[in-house]
């Protein structure tokens, strides 16, 4: 089975176009017009093995924040139309991923529920070009999309690229599990309710 998925976003303020493969070797062909973005979302589709193409433009004019918002909103939609019914899958992840001094914790629950939990902290607003008062938004928006509970958290670290890229690596491999297939429950949905809510057409 391979899973894949299309999304084209385009508003008065943005225009995004993405492709997804779950099934994938974390090949990834990212331009976002943010520099620091694109490294971040290619070490979530390394350590996913999803490939990942991502053409993103905005109005960096004002600010990034329509830019990195909408790239959440993106992925999300691809994850969503990709995983259809949720049928087989392993439904949560979740990952504690150490770089150097930095550690990431990230949890997910693909269950048809949107919810945030997100407590990290940087020492610097821009870290690489990209303002990371606005990774909140970037990871809300992706939740509410999926419609999953996602937790984002780091108890530490010293620099904030490697906060960050810590971050970004966990996302990645706990999507990664959340998304696999379970063989011995390969043709049912995993919820006691016998369905997980979800729109392909978002």
């Amino acid at each position: 089975m391979t899973r894949s998925a299309e999304k084209e976003r385009v508003t008065r303020e943005t225009s995004i176009r993405g492709a997804l493969t779950i099934e994938g070797k974390g090949e990834s062909d990212i331009r976002t017009s943010i520099g620091f973005l694109d490294h971040m979302l290619e070490a979530f589709a390394r350590h996913g093995l999803f490939d990942l193409s991502f053409e993103a433009a905005g109005d960096l004019e004002v600010d990034q924040h329509h830019l990195v918002e909408d790239c959440g909103i993106v992925l999300g939609s691809l994850f969503d139309r990709a995983l259809g019914d949720r049928r087989g899958i392993n439904r949560a992840g979740f990952f504690v991923y150490p770089m150097d001094e930095a550690l990431a914790v990230v949890a997910v629950d693909i269950g048809g529920r949107a919810y945030l939990q997100y407590q990290t902290g940087f020492a610097r607003r821009f870290c690489g070009g990209l303002d990371t008062d606005l990774l909140p938004d970037f990871f809300q928006a992706f939740a509410g999309h999926l419609r999953a509970n996602l937790v984002v958290r780091m108890p530490f670290g010293r620099s904030d690229h490697h906060r960050m890229e810590a971050v970004f690596k966990a996302f990645g491999r706990s999507m990664r599990m959340a998304c696999s297939m379970d063989p011995r429950d390969i043709r049912d949905i995993p919820s006691t309710k016998g369905m997980i809510d979800h729109d392909r057409n978002r």
